[in-house]
Order: C-alpha cells, then sequence, then structure tokens
C-alpha cells in the first residue's frame, strides 16, 4: 500500500472513479449523490499537489483531496489551522476496507509536520450509516448545519444540511503512522 500525488495523468481514472462513486449512491436510501465535477477543480487540485491516491499492487484503490481552507463550508472555525478532506471515492474492487482510516492516519502524520491541529471533512444529508463511519474512523460529529453561501461550492450542497467532522489533534491523539513507507508525496 502506498500513498501518492495524482498526476495529470491519472485525471481520467479520477473521474471514473467520481462516476462510480456517484452511481454506488444512487443505489443508497437517503444519500445526496454528487454532481460531475468541474474538471478545471480536479486540474487545480492537482496542480497543487492536493488530490491523492492510495495504490495497492499498481492499481488505484482510493482517491480523496484535500484543502487547507474552506470557508464557505466551515464558517468560523475555517480560521482554525486544519486539514479538510474531501471527495474520498473507493475503486469498487477495493471496497471494505476501511480506506478511511488509512486516510485519517495520513492526515494527521501530514497535520503534525505542518503543524496543523484539525482534520476534518463534511458529508451531506442524514445518512446515519456515513455518520457512524465517520465516527468509527475517530472523527467527532459536529452536527448538522444549514450553510449560509453555497454560491461557489458544488450543487451537491444545495440539496441538504452539512455535516461537520473534525479530529482535534492534540499531543495526546496524534499518532505518527505505524507504517512511514505509506507518505510518498510531495508539498
Amino acid at each position: 500500500m502506498e500513498i501518492k500525488n495524482i498526476t495529470i495523468a491519472d485525471i481520467d481514472t479520477v473521474f471514473e472513479l467520481y462516476k462510480l462513486a456517484a452511481e454506488y449512491q444512487k443505489t443508497k436510501e437517503n444519500v445526496i449523490v454528487w454532481p460531475d465535477f468541474k474538471r478545471e477543480l480536479v486540474i487545480t487540485e492537482i496542480a497543487e499537489n492536493r488530490q491523492f491516491k492510495l495504490i495497492i499492487e499498481n492499481q488505484v484503490a482510493c482517491i480523496w483531496a484535500i484543502t487547507f481552507s474552506d470557508a464557505q463550508i466551515w464558517e468560523e472555525k475555517n480560521k482554525d489551522p486544519a486539514i479538510y478532506i474531501h471527495r474520498i471515492a473507493t475503486n469498487p474492487k477495493f471496497r471494505g476496507n476501511n480506506f478511511v482510516h488509512t486516510i485519517v492516519e495520513w492526515a494527521k502524520e501530514l497535520a503534525f509536520e505542518k503543524g496543523i491541529k484539525f482534520v476534518r471533512l463534511d458529508t451531506l444529508g442524514k445518512n446515519i450509516k456515513l455518520i457512524e463511519y465517520y465516527k468509527n474512523a475517530g472523527f467527532d460529529f459536529l452536527g448538522m448545519f444549514n450553510l449560509k453561501n453555497t454560491n461557489s461550492l458544488p450543487e451537491h450542497y444545495k440539496k441538504d444540511a452539512v455535516c461537520l467532522f473534525e479530529i482535534d489533534l492534540n499531543p495526546y491523539t496524534l499518532r505518527p503512522l505505524q507504517k512511514a513507507n505509506l507518505i510518498n508525496f510531495t508539498f
């Protein structure tokens, strides 16, 4: 297992995994389905080294994006130094491997290296199963909130309240990765 930056050569894989994730979401009850994300958004994230892939046996098993600011969603809390995780999409061949746990440990290590205090993510709607999954991955569920301004957010943010999750990385909860070879990326 290895984590690397996504490159522009991976962009078709990224959009294929987004499409497969949206198709999977359509099969679930009470789940907000991802829209078609803008290619320019992903190109920018790739250029800024904020798109990542988890590779197993030379296959992309999971992808995600990060940002260090998310003011429209986190509003006042955005002033805190944080890593925000977005658009986790798992290759269907690798579902059930709890990659969010791996991503959390990776994000904690990155936060430690950058002196960042929080790891955060959000999801939409009252998806109890997903809320419990994120809580089991170490996140505190902060609740559901109606966003004040969704103008420049992807379309699905206009459909329901947002669920906010965070991990407070005080010195007692931050643990370096067990396998340092998981991290292979640049900033």
